[in-house]
């Protein structure tokens, strides 16, 4: 009853007309990242939290923050869905977990059938969205107050983990990943360090005692980096756009998706609620899994409607389920909520079992807002499915600019520093090279977020230990999160060694 309570507290602060139109445009500017291929959500949320901060200045601080992140968050599992639109018109993935759709989505599009694949997208990334906030609502309170017991060591073990999650799944190299989580840490410590009052790493550079600021570094590594591989790469949109007719699915449509959607939202979840899974992984799990459970396998990459409702369901679900460990445990599931993450710490508002305490109108509202913002979703999609179609014949000459001016003046609105504008194109530039080159930037992001939270909490729990290292060992709790997160790292490296060593004997 308690959780009910809180619920309908959340949905009085989602239902406040400002909130409202927050959670409109975070889905509609959502929607729009995901049919635009390349930018993604990571890239839309990180250029939007500067300009958020500004719109929001007025406001109380929790006021200001639930806003935010509303938006955002609209932003994110909006994003999900809009990625689904470039990958049935035009076989080019939107974002990352919307690959699988292309397999069934394109082929339905070639038969004529775009219309409709669009519209069971919608109707999965619903019936998805609504599967995840049940969950969340069922899940987020014990969680937190099963993590509210958590002391300072347990708190570095489960960020450690956080981290190894993160390395785990992000890009073809884990040694590539954890490189980039250790650039991202040694960031972190940068500027004046809060426990002896000694400058570390600013050469003198008045600008720097303040430590490097996360949102310029990801507005530039994701945003920027995005422009300058268009720019240099000529990353444009080839193809020919499928026409689209008939939009509404006929009752054998909605019988043939029924299941693979229910199966594909409560297969996401789950593998959303895992740190590092994401929702890429809960999509091909997914259309795998329908595909071996079908009777007639062979119709899949021919456009087969379950082919394209179930990982869409799955992509959608997981977005909601890395919400949990984000809120509950603070422990970001995927690039786009390390993103997230920053926006809260943006705001003094640390994700954690302490969130639903002492901050119940952000952690209730956002939940409310998540399914005020799906139905909006539903919504807008079904009967605007030809307007968003549009949007993938954006000129990048028009589209190119409007990102680099939203980078520069959001950056600048909220740091007032030329300095920070240099680091922004640098960053930029930086971020071209390493994504070209398969080096995860979203790891470097979270490193420097978690860097100084990591810092700070080890050195409370060694202050408690008389600088004994084995109280992390000595806890239970956190002894198990970093055993877990050994294996998070070990177990792919080894399952890559062997497969090595396979191939190895075969050719001999």
């Amino acid at each position: 009853m308690e959780t009910v309570g809180y619920l309908l507290q959340g949905f009085s602060v989602a239902a406040q007309w400002h909130n409202l139109l927050f959670a409109f445009f975070g889905v509609l500017i959502g929607t729009s990242v995901g049919v635009l291929p390349g930018i993604g959500p990571m890239s839309g949320i990180a250029l939007l939290m500067p300009i958020t901060a500004s719109i929001t200045s007025g406001l109380a601080p929790d006021a200001a923050a639930t806003s935010s992140i509303i938006l955002l968050a609209g932003v994110y599992y909006g994003a999900m869905y809009g990625g689904s639109t470039t990958s049935i018109l035009l076989n080019t993935p939107g974002e990352s977990a919307s690959v699988v759709t292309t397999l069934d989505g394109y082929q339905m599009a070639k038969n004529g059938r775009a219309g409709i694949a669009l519209a069971i997208c919608a109707i999965g990334s619903f019936v998805a969205g609504l599967v995840s906030l049940i969950g969340l609502i069922l899940l987020a309170n014990p969680l937190a107050e099963a993590a509210i017991k958590f002391g300072p060591a347990e708190y570095t073990s489960l960020m450690l983990l956080g981290l190894a999650a993160v390395s785990g799944l992000a890009g073809k190299s884990i040694v590539k990943a954890l490189l980039m989580i250790l650039v991202g840490l040694l960031l972190g410590t940068i500027g004046i360090d809060h426990t002896s009052g000694v400058t570390r790493f600013t050469y003198d550079i008045p600008v720097l005692y303040s430590g490097i600021e996360f949102l310029t570094i990801a507005v530039g590594l994701f945003a920027l980096g995005e422009v300058f591989k268009t720019i240099l790469e000529r990353d444009g949109i080839e193809g020919t756009i499928a026409k689209i007719s008939r939009i509404l699915p006929t009752k054998q449509d909605m019988k043939d998706s029924a299941l693979p959607i229910a199966r594909g939202s409560i297969f996401g979840f789950f593998i959303g609620v895992l740190p590092g899974a994401g929702a890429t992984l809960a999509s091909f799990f997914s259309y795998l899994m329908e595909k071996k459970m079908s009777k007639n396998p062979s119709k899949f990459g021919r456009g087969a409607i379950e082919g394209v409702a179930a990982p869409e369901s799955a992509n959608n679900a997981a977005a909601g389920g890395a919400m949990i460990p984000l809120l509950t445990l603070g422990i970001p599931g995927s690039g786009s909520t390390a993103i997230l993450l920053s926006a809260f710490i943006m705001y003094n508002i640390q994700p954690g079992p302490l969130l639903f305490q002492d901050h119940p109108q952000v952690a209730w509202g956002l939940i409310a807002s998540m399914f005020i913002g799906n139905v909006m979703l539903l919504v807008l999609n079904m009967p605007l499915v030809k307007v968003f179609a549009k949007i993938i014949d954006t000129p990048t000459k028009y589209l190119l600019p409007l990102i680099v001016a939203f980078s520069v003046f959001g950056v600048y609105a909220v740091q007032f520093s030329t300095f920070d504008l240099m680091l922004l194109m640098g960053c930029g530039v930086a971020g071209y090279f390493l994504t070209k080159n398969d080096f995860p930037v979203a790891p470097l992001v979270l490193g420097l977020v978690l860097g100084p939270m990591i810092e700070n909490n080890m050195r409370r729990a060694l202050t408690l230990s008389n600088g004994d290292f084995m109280i992390f060992l000595q806890k239970p709790i956190s002894l198990a999160f970093l055993i877990v997160g050994l294996l998070w790292i070990t177990i792919p490296l080894l399952m890559k060694l062997k497969g090595k060593q396979v191939i190895v004997n075969e050719e001999a």
